[in-house]
């Protein structure tokens, strides 16, 4: 993600073709169930079509960090996934978690040197690498906005 010269492409909340939020609790075992919804959601309107396996490791990857990272894994908090569609401009979704944030041009690439071998560290690279657009916004908490054509 560049925050030199990001795309942006708004969405009118009146003609997204599916409004939709979904709360997960700060539990990794929650991501499975909140994955299936939000792929349920846009294949009903055809948003996701061709685009399945992008989507589902973007929301995965997404949601992973919003659970440990954003929330510390602790049960009585919870992230939350908002899903948009447009026929003409794609799909929106953002990952909300009460968490203090990341600078993302901060850090380090999995793909170079001694990160190569890391256990961890490539959620955000991933979710980069598979959608048309990602944003991170901190707004009394952290949001992760990723579109996808």
């Amino acid at each position: 993600m560049s925050d030199e010269h990001p795309r942006r492409v708004e969405f009118d909340d009146r003609t997204l073709i599916v409004r939709a939020e979904i709360t997960v609790s700060a539990d990794l075992s929650a991501i499975d169930v909140a994955v299936r919804q939000v792929l349920g959601i846009a294949g009903e309107m055809g948003c996701a079509k061709g685009r399945e396996f992008e989507i589902e490791t973007a929301v995965r990857e997404a949601l992973a960090n919003a659970i440990v990272h954003g929330c510390g894994e602790d049960p009585s908090k919870t992230a939350t996934v908002s899903i948009g569609c447009d026929e003409s401009r794609g799909m929106v979704i953002v990952v909300r978690d009460p968490g203090e944030g990341f600078d993302p041009t901060k850090l380090p690439s999995p793909v170079v040197g001694e990160h190569l071998y890391s256990e961890h560290g490539r959620g955000i690279y991933l979710i980069n690498q598979l959608m048309d657009e990602v944003r991170v916004r901190h707004a009394g908490g952290t949001e992760i906005w990723m579109r996808k054509s």
